[in-house]
């Protein structure tokens, strides 16, 4: 349960963020606003770090390096976030960005990619799947 809060708490805030950098690259242009988003971000995550005395952020050298660019692939959420919203509104770009996430999640899980236990996908997540892209081409008519 609490995994599910903290994923609904996630959707919550990338919806309101992209919503606010849609806004703000209005103002000084779209990768201004996601170099002052990811800016931001780090000092906020940076302060909560300290805040909840985690030093488990010393152990990095544990982390593989390929891992480590993961932080990097945020610029990309951002710009492509932000120039969807501009571009097609904010109702049809999350649901897409749904889409994708939950497409490439399939496919970890499916593959077990980067470490992850495979999962046997069976016909209902393919149902799903198919559900969710009928239903974003139906908000984009």
């Amino acid at each position: 349960m609490k995994g599910f809060l903290f994923a609904l708490l996630g959707g919550f805030f990338i919806t309101l963020q992209g919503v606010a950098n849609s806004r703000i690259s209005q103002d000084i242009g779209t990768w201004q606003a996601t170099t002052l988003t990811q800016g931001t971000g780090f000092v906020a995550a940076f302060l909560l770090m300290l805040a909840f005395r985690d030093d488990t952020w010393k152990q990095f050298r544990r982390v593989k390096p390929l891992y480590l660019a993961g932080g990097s692939f945020a610029a990309i959420v951002i710009f492509s976030n932000v120039t969807a919203i501009h571009l097609i509104g904010v109702t049809v770009s999350i649901s897409a960005l749904l889409i994708a996430q939950l497409s490439i999640a399939f496919l970890t899980d499916s593959f077990g990619w980067f470490g992850v236990t495979k999962q046997r996908m069976k016909l209902p997540q393919f149902i799903g799947i198919s559900m969710m892209i009928a239903g974003v081409l139906i908000l984009s008519f």
